[in-house]
């Protein structure tokens, strides 16, 4: 049997960066800002204000539109309980900022993207939007870097692995603060399918979820029994879900800004389990990789099961991949 630290092991890297920090406050109030304020943003923003109240003190918003932002200004904050007995806490405000506020927060949500795919695109349509979502990241991870930053940085923007990284590298944050929050629907639509077919159903209970949001994920139908076979079957299943939406002649948003997104990051505030990407590599070598994990005193940790050989051998596949990417 092998663990996750065998990866980079495999990969030849003597060892891996500490995750050492906790870049937020676990169970207490945060001051959380988001940029930008598409279909995604706006969808995360919901979330976060209607479920954050117990963790999240305000929500700052910044967008290239002012129109955008004062709409969402005005529309956000008057969501809310008639009469507030039915919440513990009131609400967090939503405030517009300026670019130089950005980073004056416990965590930024980067939801921004440039050339998004028309719905006529096939194929896995994430990746298309790496070298111009990279620019995006660049200019935002140095001016990170240069405020001195020291909270979270949540990228919900695709393809969400290999723009942490470049985050990683612009920036020079500690890897700690950095996560990707795209495996968190990957989850749930594995939940979906399973809860529709007897024979992954065993997923509700025992699986898992690894890797990277689009191509190369990995589903296991369980870490104690697992079936190769139906495992791949899950997982192409999976991956292929945004392209029914897409034919639909919809964009697949809604599910992946409120289960990767909003839940994900409320999940790592409050401490608790969910799934999101961690770096494993020693800095200069290495990938942001999926699993499940959570946020504690001492810095982010993860799940370190026992992986049979032939799941072991999927999950080094996929990170050896987004290593070279």
């Amino acid at each position: 049997m092998k663990r996750i630290e065998d990866l980079w092991k495999e990969a030849g890297i003597a060892r891996a960066a500490e995750l050492n920090m906790c870049p937020v406050k676990p169970g207490r109030k945060n001051r959380v800002n988001l940029l930008a304020l598409g279909d995604v943003g706006a969808s995360v923003l919901i979330g976060l204000r209607l479920l954050g109240a117990d963790v999240i003190s305000e929500i700052g918003i910044y967008d290239m539109s002012p129109e955008n932002m004062l709409r969402l200004e005005i529309e956000i904050n008057q969501i809310s309980y008639p009469f507030g007995e039915e919440v513990a806490e009131q609400l967090p405000e939503v405030r517009v900022l300026s670019r130089e506020e950005l980073f004056d927060c416990d965590v930024f949500v980067f939801c921004a993207s440039k050339g998004v795919p028309p719905l006529s695109a096939r194929g896995d349509v994430r990746m298309a939007q790496l070298e111009a979502n990279r620019e995006i990241v660049d200019f935002y991870g140095k001016m990170a870097g240069e405020t001195g930053y020291r909270g979270l940085i949540a990228v919900v923007s695709d393809p969400v692995d290999p723009l942490c990284k470049a985050f990683l590298e612009s920036s020079g944050l500690h890897p700690a603060q950095i996560q990707g929050y795209g495996l968190g629907v990957m989850h749930t639509r594995a939940l979906y399918f399973a809860g529709r077919n007897d024979r992954f159903s065993v997923y509700e209970k025992e699986g898992r979820a690894f890797g990277p949001h689009g191509a190369d994920l990995v589903l296991a139908d369980s870490l104690t029994d697992y079936d190769d076979q139906n495992s791949r079957e899950l997982t192409e299943l999976v991956t292929a879900a945004n392209l029914q939406i897409r034919e639909l002649g919809y964009k697949p948003y809604i599910a992946p800004a409120f289960s990767s997104g909003a839940l994900s990051v409320l999940l790592t505030l409050r401490g608790r389990w969910h799934y999101s990407s961690l770096y494993l590599g020693d800095g200069r070598d290495g990938a942001f990789f999926g699993m499940k994990n959570r946020m504690t005193e001492s810095g982010p940790v993860y799940e370190d099961a026992e992986i049979c050989e032939p799941l072991f051998r999927r999950l080094y596949r996929a990170y050896d991949n987004l290593r070279r990417l």
